[in-house]
């Protein structure tokens, strides 16, 4: 893999046992994967599986957490983190630092290197970049997700993530701020593509990752099940852990 690709998306919620019960009961999967290494930095974690991507949903479960900070400044709307794996995370911190992004936290376990970027720098969500050891094919090792997540169930009916909605006052600069931390074009429609994964930049009133899409030959089934789950449901998708999925046709 030359350019990052988009992987794995964060969403963080004030407690986990709800939004991971009504997720798995959505997508008619469980979780593939918890990182017990989340815990010191006063996190719980659980990932779901949609193909070879990833929804990752953390919870504080102490005080003073970053991502405890985030639900409070974002009143628990928006998605926290968008992860990318690539060859060269370093590479990549490094031209970030000199865009004037710096590096605020890096990871390194077993054969799995992640770097984080300042989240206010980045602008709407933090950026990561990851590299697991063996990990070129998208059907190969990817460490944040468990040694057997080629095992996990599927989403049943199939569905695939397809795509990330950023929102912005000014989405057009933001799409060129991204670009230029990712290294990849900018589209006239404000759109860059992450290795089969489209980030997608669309005018709102702040800054935030606002929505997922999601891809299905049934998404009426979907949307049945989360108004089964009590969530905010319409024809285009459903709320939850404080952003819109949407769901897409094919």
């Amino acid at each position: 893999m030359a350019d990052p690709r988009l992987r794995q998306v964060c969403l963080v919620v004030p407690a986990l046992a709800a939004p991971e019960r009504a997720l798995a009961a959505v997508l008619g999967a469980g979780p593939c994967h918890r990182d017990p290494h989340l815990a010191r930095y006063g996190l719980e974690n659980v990932i779901f599986r949609l193909g070879n991507r990833f929804i990752e949903i953390v919870a504080p479960i102490e005080g003073g957490t970053a991502a405890g900070r985030f639900l409070e400044r974002s009143g628990g709307r928006g998605g926290y983190m968008a992860i990318f794996d690539c060859e060269d995370p370093e590479h990549r911190a490094a031209n970030a630092e000199a865009l004037g992004v710096p590096v605020v936290n890096r990871m390194r376990v077993d054969a799995y290197l992640g770097v984080q970027l300042h989240p206010k720098a980045c602008r709407a969500a933090m950026i990561e970049f990851n590299r697991t050891d063996g990990g070129g094919a998208l059907d190969g090792p990817y460490w944040p997700a468990g040694p057997n997540w080629q095992a996990a169930p599927p989403p049943d009916p199939p569905c695939r993530l397809d795509a990330v909605i950023l929102e912005s006052p000014a989405p057009g600069d933001l799409a060129a701020h991204w670009g230029r931390l990712l290294g990849l074009p900018v589209a006239d429609d404000h759109t860059v593509e992450a290795g089969g994964m489209a980030l997608r930049f669309q005018l709102g009133q702040k800054e935030c990752l606002s929505a997922l899409s999601l891809r299905s030959d049934d998404p009426d089934t979907l949307r049945t099940r989360a108004e089964a789950q009590g969530l905010a449901v319409d024809r285009d998708g459903f709320e939850l852990a404080g952003v819109r999925w949407r769901l897409e046709h094919g």
